[in-house]
């Protein structure tokens, strides 16, 4: 039974196929919780923020410059809006539907429909009349290509999800222009922001015209030869320093280099170039293994948002930008699609739960842009252009690119679910949810990821053997499988348990997956936690908020075997109930005045002199309360 709704990502060129949105419903849980904030609060916060700040004021001054100036400093301010977009194509016609999405999602394409010109270009900053700049003259920062991509993923969306092709009329119109201008016998550029390659990836798998593949292989084989005139930054910011396959590691901006990665895994999946395959996962086990936080965040640089060296992971200043974590969920699917592997989706979700979900509020109506994994008490939010910043979280930001990415994210959790294989069932993430492959479905309860226990009742089944495969993540020491209440001796491969028979209606599959709380250290050469405990439980990382602890908590000092006894408890929590743990800390002596002591006979800074009950709340509702200290790693004594 074919599903009639593809998700945002169609292929079935990988190891895995991806189920449709329609095959795959959120019944339930975090997820589903998620999305239903995402559609009472952070869409309509979203449509009036975007109002206020003027975008669809800068397409409709093109028909009327009397409506005022450009408004906003960036060129790509478009792509605000095409995000969004993406987003209420999921929404649209669904029960609680966003409030005011209709309204804008129509007057958007009308504008867009009217102002586009005739050869297919569309960017309101470089047609303004009274822009300083023409359009394609400044490929390095335009962020053109990038605008289209945003774009094509938005029409594909829509296309997919209501059936309206107006968008994507408009989308390839554009994209046609650049086959033209760019094409195999055009200039040889590459945008300074990737992103156009999985768009145009996509558009192909969405329209069947290979000349945007062509088009997405072009883009991310000329990238490092030369043809990007690099200003104001070095050739290392825009992945530009080498081609992508000789790349040494992940490098420069955050999310530019994630969006690549995965515009690469889409060439490599829909053309079969293993020489594309074999860099990325040689890049993607480099960053894991050397550049990535401990909550699944990349980017270790405020300045030009960057990745940062090897083993640079400071914890107050790290970026780790809410689109970089974005990103890394879009490359990561991409490569468990290609090749099957578990490991890719333990990153995935470590991402979704702590460097993704923190980037918003519990009210869904203010965001973070960077994430980082300590508060100091005098600490303000801001870019470094501002005399003074808030506190925590914004309700927008002059480069507004994370919220509306956050939009888009949230409505289409349900893509990233489940895949097939050969009619077998792969399950990924653990929700509430109903997952329909046609001719066998099943039905997912679990309260994951505050408890391990999944379990999976049949809907419908077929009379011959079926195969459900489930991922066991690599923090789960122990994993336990039962079907209808008998244990089974299936053994965990690769990271995932496949249950092949006959199954019938009603029967139930019961996953156990022990979830103690884990210390977890840093590597020796990571000198910004060296020697430092971090706490997680599950998926979920841990931190500690001034406001839950007597003690200063620059003073506590943990021990693995105080982790390993932490007491996990269900309690409210800012918004809901969460799992926190309480966790018997020791208190420190007060440390010495002088910034730099003199360490004659070896002190013992690191030894208790009291002890408190500490309690560690999840790192992604963090700063809901007041504006205090905040700390993922802790010293350990």
């Amino acid at each position: 039974m074919t599903k009639s709704r593809p998700g945002a990502v169609r292929t079935s060129a990988g190891v895995v196929e991806p189920l449709a949105t329609d095959a795959v419903q959120l019944t339930g849980g975090l997820l589903a919780d998620w999305q239903r904030r995402n559609r009472l609060a952070t869409i309509p916060h979203a449509l009036t923020e975007l109002r206020k700040a003027g975008n669809l004021d800068n397409l409709r001054r093109l028909l009327d410059p009397s409506a005022g100036p450009y408004r906003g400093r960036y060129p790509f301010l478009d792509t605000d809006i095409y995000k969004t977009l993406e987003g209420l194509a999921y929404e649209l016609g669904s029960e609680d539907e966003p409030t005011g999405a209709r309204e804008f999602f129509e007057e958007a394409i009308e504008l867009l429909e009217q102002v586009q010109a005739d050869d297919g270009y569309l960017n309101s900053f470089f047609q303004d009349p009274e822009s300083a700049k023409q359009p394609w003259e400044d490929i390095a920062w335009g962020h053109e290509l990038y605008n289209l991509g945003h774009l094509i993923q938005a029409a594909v969306a829509a296309n997919r999800q209501l059936g309206d092709a107006r968008l994507l009329t408009i989308a390839c119109r554009f994209a046609d222009l650049v086959v033209r201008k760019f094409g195999a016998d055009g200039d040889e550029i590459v945008c300074g922001h990737p992103e156009i390659e999985m768009a145009m990836v996509e558009l192909y798998r969405e329209t069947g015209t290979r000349d945007y593949l062509t088009q997405a292989q072009l883009f991310v084989d000329r990238r490092g030869q030369g043809n990007l005139k690099h200003s104001l930054l070095p050739a290392e910011y825009f992945q530009d320093n080498a081609p992508f396959r000789d790349l040494p590691s992940v490098t420069g901006h955050a999310v530019r280099m994630a969006y690549l990665a995965a515009g690469a895994a889409d060439v490599h999946l829909e053309t079969g170039d293993t020489s594309l395959l074999v860099a990325l996962e040689r890049l993607w086990a480099d960053m894991v293994a050397t550049k990535l936080y401990v909550t699944g965040g990349l980017g270790s640089r405020h300045s030009d948002e960057a990745i940062g060296d090897r083993y640079e992971l400071p914890s107050e200043r790290a970026y780790s930008e809410t689109c970089a974590a974005i990103a890394t969920m879009q490359w990561g699917w991409r490569m468990f699609l290609a090749t099957g592997a578990a490991k890719y989706l333990d990153v995935f979700e470590t991402v979704l739960y702590n460097a993704y979900a923190v980037g918003l509020s519990a009210d869904g109506a203010a965001f973070f842009y960077d994430n980082p994994l300590q508060r100091r008490p005098d600490h303000e939010q801001r870019s470094g252009a501002e005399s003074g910043g808030e506190p925590l979280r914004r309700s927008w930001f002059g480069c507004p690119c994370c919220p509306p990415n956050i939009v888009r994210w949230m409505a289409q959790l349900q893509d990233y679910v489940a895949a097939q294989r050969n009619g077998a069932i792969y399950i990924g993430l653990y929700a509430d949810a109903r997952i329909d492959a046609g001719a066998f479905a099943v039905q997912v309860q679990t309260a994951y990821p505050w408890d391990g226990e999944i379990r999976i009742t049949v809907d419908r089944a077929p009379d011959d053997e079926q195969t459900l495969v489930l991922r066991v993540p690599s923090w789960a020491d122990e994993a336990y499988l039962f079907v209808n209440d008998v244990p089974t001796d299936d053994v965990v491969e690769g990271g995932w348990l496949t249950l092949s028979r006959i199954f019938a209606a009603g029967d139930e599959v019961r996953l156990v997956l022990r979830m103690p709380a884990r210390a977890h250290g840093s590597h020796p050469y990571l000198d910004a936690t060296r020697g430092a405990v971090a706490v997680a439980r599950g998926p979920l990382v841990y931190c500690v908020e001034q406001q839950d602890v007597r003690a200063t908590i620059d003073d506590l000092l943990l021990t693995p075997s105080a982790v390993a006894g932490a007491r996990a408890v269900s309690k409210p929590l800012v918004d809901g109930d969460a799992v926190v743990l309480e966790i018997a800390a020791g208190v420190a002596a007060p440390p010495p005045d002088e910034l730099y002591p003199v360490l004659r006979d070896r002190p013992a800074l690191g030894s208790p002199d009291s002890e408190v009950v500490a309690t560690f709340v999840p790192y992604f509702l963090w700063g809901n309360r007041q504006a205090q200290s905040m700390r993922v790693w802790l010293r350990q004594s």
